[in-house]
Protein backbone atom coordinates (compact mmCIF):
# COMPACT_ATOMS: atom_id res chain seq x y z
CA UNK A 1 0.00 0.00 0.00
CA UNK A 2 1.34 3.39 -0.94
CA UNK A 3 -0.38 6.72 -0.48
CA UNK A 4 0.65 10.27 -1.20
CA UNK A 5 0.04 13.08 1.26
CA UNK A 6 0.26 15.77 -1.38
CA UNK A 7 -2.37 17.86 -3.08
CA UNK A 8 -3.70 15.77 -6.01
CA UNK A 9 -2.74 18.51 -8.50
CA UNK A 10 0.94 18.02 -7.57
CA UNK A 11 1.22 14.28 -8.18
CA UNK A 12 -0.12 11.48 -10.28
CA UNK A 13 -1.51 10.26 -6.95
CA UNK A 14 -2.58 12.59 -4.20
CA UNK A 15 -3.97 12.44 -0.69
CA UNK A 16 -7.28 11.09 -2.01
CA UNK A 17 -5.88 7.79 -3.34
CA UNK A 18 -3.55 4.92 -2.67
CA UNK A 19 -2.02 2.15 -4.72
CA UNK A 20 -1.54 -1.53 -3.96
CA UNK A 21 1.41 -3.08 -5.73
CA UNK A 22 3.27 -6.38 -5.71
CA UNK A 23 6.89 -6.02 -6.79
CA UNK A 24 8.33 -9.19 -8.29
CA UNK A 25 10.69 -10.51 -10.91
CA UNK A 26 13.95 -12.41 -11.11
CA UNK A 27 15.90 -9.13 -10.87
CA UNK A 28 15.36 -5.43 -10.14
CA UNK A 29 15.55 -4.65 -13.86
CA UNK A 30 12.79 -7.16 -14.60
CA UNK A 31 10.35 -5.99 -11.92
CA UNK A 32 6.84 -6.65 -13.29
CA UNK A 33 5.01 -4.55 -10.65
CA UNK A 34 2.90 -2.93 -13.38
CA UNK A 35 1.16 -6.30 -13.90
CA UNK A 36 0.09 -6.46 -10.24
CA UNK A 37 -0.90 -2.88 -9.44
CA UNK A 38 -4.27 -1.25 -8.75
CA UNK A 39 -5.33 2.12 -7.35
CA UNK A 40 -8.16 3.23 -5.12
CA UNK A 41 -9.61 6.76 -5.29
CA UNK A 42 -11.47 8.09 -2.27
CA UNK A 43 -13.98 10.94 -2.32
CA UNK A 44 -11.79 12.98 0.05
CA UNK A 45 -8.31 12.96 1.52
CA UNK A 46 -7.43 9.63 3.10
CA UNK A 47 -5.58 11.64 5.74
CA UNK A 48 -8.82 13.10 7.12
CA UNK A 49 -9.81 9.90 8.95
CA UNK A 50 -8.38 6.59 10.11
CA UNK A 51 -8.75 3.72 7.62
CA UNK A 52 -8.20 -0.01 7.64
CA UNK A 53 -5.78 -1.22 4.97
CA UNK A 54 -6.02 -4.97 4.68
CA UNK A 55 -4.09 -7.77 3.04
CA UNK A 56 -5.39 -11.30 2.69
CA UNK A 57 -2.63 -13.66 1.62
CA UNK A 58 -3.28 -17.32 0.99
CA UNK A 59 -1.46 -20.00 -0.97
CA UNK A 60 -3.49 -19.09 -4.09
CA UNK A 61 -4.36 -15.41 -3.77
CA UNK A 62 -3.11 -12.02 -2.63
CA UNK A 63 -5.83 -9.43 -2.10
CA UNK A 64 -5.77 -5.92 -0.65
CA UNK A 65 -8.73 -3.89 0.53
CA UNK A 66 -9.63 -0.65 2.25
CA UNK A 67 -11.93 -0.42 5.28
CA UNK A 68 -13.69 -3.78 4.70
CA UNK A 69 -13.03 -6.99 2.80
CA UNK A 70 -15.75 -6.25 0.23
CA UNK A 71 -13.91 -3.11 -0.92
CA UNK A 72 -11.19 -4.94 -2.87
CA UNK A 73 -8.41 -2.86 -4.42
CA UNK A 74 -5.97 -5.47 -5.79
CA UNK A 75 -6.81 -9.13 -6.35
CA UNK A 76 -4.05 -11.39 -7.66
CA UNK A 77 -5.13 -14.97 -8.35
CA UNK A 78 -2.07 -17.22 -8.19
CA UNK A 79 -3.88 -20.54 -8.65
CA UNK A 80 -3.64 -20.95 -12.41
CA UNK A 81 -0.38 -19.39 -13.55
CA UNK A 82 3.09 -18.94 -12.11
CA UNK A 83 4.66 -15.52 -11.74
CA UNK A 84 7.43 -16.70 -14.07
CA UNK A 85 4.89 -17.41 -16.80
CA UNK A 86 2.82 -14.31 -15.99
CA UNK A 87 5.91 -12.11 -16.39
CA UNK A 88 6.93 -13.67 -19.72
CA UNK A 89 10.50 -14.06 -18.52
CA UNK A 90 13.21 -15.91 -20.39
CA UNK A 91 16.28 -17.71 -19.16
CA UNK A 92 16.83 -19.57 -15.90
CA UNK A 93 13.70 -19.67 -13.73
CA UNK A 94 14.74 -19.08 -10.09
CA UNK A 95 11.32 -20.37 -8.96
CA UNK A 96 11.38 -23.69 -10.84
CA UNK A 97 10.02 -26.56 -8.75
CA UNK A 98 8.09 -24.00 -6.64
CA UNK A 99 4.31 -23.46 -6.53
CA UNK A 100 2.65 -20.86 -8.76
CA UNK A 101 2.73 -18.37 -5.88
CA UNK A 102 6.56 -18.18 -5.87
CA UNK A 103 8.13 -15.83 -4.86
CA UNK A 104 5.12 -15.11 -2.61
CA UNK A 105 5.24 -18.58 -1.05
CA UNK A 106 7.66 -17.58 1.69
CA UNK A 107 7.71 -15.30 4.72
CA UNK A 108 8.00 -11.55 4.20
CA UNK A 109 8.40 -8.61 6.57
CA UNK A 110 5.92 -5.79 7.04
CA UNK A 111 7.63 -2.44 6.59
CA UNK A 112 6.03 0.89 7.44
CA UNK A 113 7.81 4.01 6.29
CA UNK A 114 7.37 7.57 5.15
CA UNK A 115 9.08 8.36 1.88
CA UNK A 116 9.70 11.73 0.31
CA UNK A 117 10.59 12.58 -3.25
CA UNK A 118 11.42 10.14 -5.97
CA UNK A 119 12.24 10.19 -9.65
CA UNK A 120 9.60 7.77 -10.90
CA UNK A 121 7.17 10.37 -12.28
CA UNK A 122 4.67 10.36 -9.39
CA UNK A 123 5.67 13.94 -8.61
CA UNK A 124 5.37 15.99 -11.78
CA UNK A 125 8.36 18.17 -12.67
CA UNK A 126 7.94 21.95 -12.38
CA UNK A 127 4.71 21.75 -10.32
CA UNK A 128 3.94 22.77 -6.75
CA UNK A 129 7.48 23.90 -5.97
CA UNK A 130 9.14 20.52 -6.55
CA UNK A 131 12.89 21.28 -6.15
CA UNK A 132 14.27 18.34 -8.15
CA UNK A 133 13.85 16.79 -11.58
CA UNK A 134 12.85 13.23 -12.44
CA UNK A 135 16.07 13.10 -14.47
CA UNK A 136 18.27 14.13 -11.52
CA UNK A 137 20.89 11.80 -10.04
CA UNK A 138 21.02 13.96 -6.89
CA UNK A 139 17.27 14.31 -6.21
CA UNK A 140 17.59 13.41 -2.53
CA UNK A 141 20.13 16.20 -2.00
CA UNK A 142 18.03 18.69 -3.99
CA UNK A 143 14.98 17.83 -1.89
CA UNK A 144 16.84 18.27 1.39
CA UNK A 145 18.60 21.45 0.26
CA UNK A 146 15.15 23.02 -0.21
CA UNK A 147 14.16 22.26 3.42
CA UNK A 148 13.39 25.94 4.06
CA UNK A 149 10.46 25.78 1.62
CA UNK A 150 8.83 22.43 2.38
CA UNK A 151 9.49 21.74 6.07
CA UNK A 152 7.13 24.45 7.32
CA UNK A 153 4.27 22.85 5.34
CA UNK A 154 4.56 19.75 7.55
CA UNK A 155 3.42 21.73 10.63
CA UNK A 156 6.01 19.94 12.73
CA UNK A 157 6.57 20.01 15.68
CA UNK A 158 3.46 22.16 16.31
CA UNK A 159 1.18 19.34 15.11
CA UNK A 160 1.51 15.80 13.81
CA UNK A 161 -0.74 16.52 10.81
CA UNK A 162 1.81 15.20 8.33
CA UNK A 163 2.78 12.13 10.37
CA UNK A 164 2.03 8.54 9.47
CA UNK A 165 -0.38 7.49 12.22
CA UNK A 166 -0.93 3.82 12.94
CA UNK A 167 -3.51 2.80 15.51
CA UNK A 168 -2.74 -0.91 15.39
CA UNK A 169 -1.23 -3.68 13.30
CA UNK A 170 -2.84 -7.10 13.43
CA UNK A 171 -1.57 -10.28 11.83
CA UNK A 172 -3.23 -13.65 12.12
CA UNK A 173 -3.48 -16.98 10.40
CA UNK A 174 -6.81 -18.41 9.33
CA UNK A 175 -8.26 -21.54 7.83
CA UNK A 176 -7.95 -21.24 4.03
CA UNK A 177 -11.47 -22.66 3.55
CA UNK A 178 -12.81 -19.34 4.93
CA UNK A 179 -11.08 -17.19 2.27
CA UNK A 180 -13.38 -15.02 0.17
CA UNK A 181 -13.78 -16.28 -3.37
Amino acid sequence: MESWGNDPSCTSGGSDRFGSTLHWGPSFEENRYDMTHAEYKNGESLGDAMHTYGLIWTADRLMTYIDNEENVVLDVDMSGESFWSRGGFEGENPWRNEPNAAPFNQEFYLIFNVAAGGVNGYFVDDKCGKPWSNESSTSVNEFYDDVGNWFETWNYPMTNDSAMKIDSVKVWSFDESTFLQ
